[in-house]
């Protein structure tokens, strides 16, 4: 039998001094409590009570031993009540792990930005050195990841909390030497930069899907950033995630490129545990991300100092099992 359930049943009926009237107060009958104190005495080898028509009472033994087990009965709830109060409580450590290229968007912005909302909340955010497999940030001591890919595993939880748009783009440097491309087709004739995760590019238009393979052997990287440095230096086209360099697009130092054809966004988990949702300050770090994203669009490039004060709503996160 459960130790503790039998410890809680020898302590009522100390304290009622009776064993009917202690499985009234736990709701139990009175063969049970008298089955779990016998048990009891089986194990210790002693004595606890003696029992009489009327009522019990506690030998010697017995009254050290219910000493004890009131002791320990009430450090068990006194310390459940506190884990259960840290649940309730936006304070605490908080470590995030992000691919390189995601941390590298101004997803970075939005957890600084957390941070500095929640000083109780100790964040530790890491870019990169993610395994392959999508529940290993777990066994790496995380406690969250963020992901771009949907995600077909049971052991995880999943929300999204964004919508990250894409864009083709050139300098106006690399145009003014080279014709425009009208069709995706015409991509051939160009120099372009690729993201070596990414080597095809999609193309929708009026319905239809055109697919590119951007050719090997011309210029390409593991990171956007990079990439991003290199149209900026007229190396070639690039398909980038259009965030991080509106401004440039709106200064006129990047120009789109096939603008009458749609390049897919890439929606932006945010993967945890099953239960984890339950904890308030894992609550309160998702529904602040979603809401960062929703508060400052691309076409409200944010700004190291643009305020956002106060977290949003602490709403239950949708989540879905993948």
């Amino acid at each position: 039998m459960d130790r503790i359930t039998i410890m809680r049943s020898f302590v009522a009926a100390a304290r009622a001094e009776s064993f009917s009237a202690a499985a009234r107060n736990l709701g139990v009958s009175g063969s049970l409590i008298s089955r779990h104190i016998s048990e009891l005495e089986r194990q210790l080898g002693v004595r606890l009570v003696n029992r009489t028509a009327r009522a019990v009472s506690l030998t010697e033994h017995g009254h050290r031993y219910y000493e004890f087990s009131r002791r320990l009965l009430t450090e068990i709830e006194q310390e459940d009540a506190a884990i259960r109060g840290d649940q309730d409580r936006a304070e605490g450590d908080l470590s995030v792990v992000s691919p390189k290229w995601i941390g590298s968007l101004d997803l970075s912005d939005a957890v600084a930005a957390f941070a500095r909302d929640h000083p109780q909340i100790r964040v530790r955010f890491d870019v990169g050195g993610m395994a392959d497999r999508t529940y290993d940030f777990i066994e790496q001591g995380y406690d969250l990841a963020f992901h771009t890919k949907q995600l077909r595993d049971s052991s995880v939880r999943v929300r999204q909390v964004a919508t990250l748009p894409f864009v083709l783009c050139a300098s106006p440097l690399y145009l003014r030497r080279r014709k425009s491309p009208l069709e995706p087709i015409d991509l051939a004739a160009h120099n372009c930069l690729v993201h070596r995760n990414d080597p095809v590019w999609h193309f929708q238009r009026d319905g239809r899907t055109q697919h590119y393979k951007v050719p090997t052997g011309g210029f390409s990287s593991n990171t956007y950033l990079v990439l991003n440095k290199a149209v900026l230096e007229g190396l070639g086209i690039a398909l980038l995630p259009l965030r991080p360099i509106f401004d440039e697009i709106r200064r006129g130092r990047l120009a789109v490129v096939l603008p009458e054809y749609e390049v897919p966004s890439r929606p932006l988990y945010v993967v945890y545990p099953p239960g984890l949702q339950s904890v308030r300050k894992f609550r309160v770090f998702i529904d602040y991300i979603a809401e960062w994203f929703r508060r400052f669009p691309i076409d409200a490039p944010v700004t190291p100092t643009m305020p956002f004060e106060g977290a949003p709503p602490a709403s239950e996160p949708a989540e879905a099992a993948t």
